[in-house]
């Protein structure tokens, strides 16, 4: 289970991004964050259900508030894939913020055209003042980038797409 100050972290990290749902699952445990325009944050967190018998109402209401909006979601990234099924995709492991860069001033890690090896480094995701350099995992040519440099990542969104050699 998340720490309360890993929970007020995501929630600044939600509100001062552009996205506007944010979705974690671990062990059964839930967050649920979305931003509403009119009228702020919304917050669930549900835990694994235990021994109480009303425990199982509530945690269903998120599943099906969830499931709602989901199909408008998804229905892009399965188009995309279907187009794209030949390419290899890096992912985000964390959530954090996207950096292309060792330093502000400095040139990307790489762009759309260049090679890598598996070891490269192909960018940074900050999480909670930790730097993770992200590397490709994989010998080949970026074909895209999909992330911008300081742009809020999600656990699992890509963030290249790379033709293997």
């Amino acid at each position: 289970m998340l720490k309360i100050q890993e929970i007020r972290e995501l929630i600044k990290l939600v509100d001062d991004s552009t996205i506007s749902e944010f979705k974690y699952e671990q062990n059964g445990a839930k967050v649920l964050l979305r931003k509403n325009s009119s009228s702020g944050e919304t917050a669930q967190i549900s835990q694994p259900e235990k021994t109480s018998s009303e425990a199982p109402a509530a945690p269903p209401a998120a599943p099906v508030q969830q499931e709602a909006s989901k199909p408008a979601v998804e229905e892009q990234p399965q188009k995309e894939t279907s187009e794209s099924e030949n390419l290899h995709k890096i992912f985000s492991p964390m959530v954090g913020t996207f950096y292309s860069s060792p330093s502000p001033d400095a040139d990307p890690y790489v762009k759309k055209g260049d090679k890598v090896k598996n070891e490269s480094v192909v960018c940074i995701v900050e999480a909670m003042k930790l730097m993770n350099e992200i590397e490709a995992e994989i010998d080949g040519e970026i074909v895209e980038v999909l992330a911008e440099n300081g742009q809020l990542v999600e656990y699992g969104q890509e963030l290249f797409l790379v033709k293997p050699e």
